[in-house]
C-alpha cells in the first residue's frame, strides 16, 4: 500500500537540512532502487523552485510499504528527524487515483 509521509520543518531549518541532506537523499534513493518510491520533495518557503535562503517548510514523500507501522518506522529513522529538521511528521495511508497507478 502507498503511504504519504508529510513532514513540517522547524523554523530556520535550512542549515540543518543542508547538513543532513546527503544521508536523507541516500535513504530515498534506496527506496527508489527497491521500487517503493512514488515521489519525494520539499515544500519551498516561497513561491519558487529555488527558495535560496528562505529555505523550506517541510517535505512530502509518497512510498510503498507493507504496513502503516513499517512506514512510520521508516519515517522515524529519517536523517532529517535525527538532525532536528522536522518538528512534526505525519504518516497516512494514501490511495493514488490519478494518474492511474501502473
Amino acid at each position: 500500500m502507498l503511504y504519504a509521509i508529510i513532514a513540517t520543518d522547524v523554523p530556520q531549518s535550512l542549515e540543518k537540512r543542508q547538513a543532513a541532506r546527503p544521508a536523507h537523499l541516500e535513504r530515498l534513493k534506496q527506496l527508489e532502487a527497491a521500487g517503493q518510491l512514488v515521489l519525494a520533495g520539499p515544500h519551498p518557503a516561497i513561491d519558487s523552485n529555488d527558495p535560496g535562503n528562505n529555505g523550506f517548510t517541510g517535505s512530502l514523500i509518497v512510498a510503498r510499504f507493507e504496513s502503516l507501522d513499517e512506514a512510520q518506522t521508516w519515517a522515524k529513522a529519517d536523517p532529517f528527524v535525527a538532525a532536528g529538521v522536522y518538528q512534526d511528521v505525519v504518516v497516512k495511508p494514501f490511495r493514488q487515483t490519478l494518474p492511474a497507478p501502473e
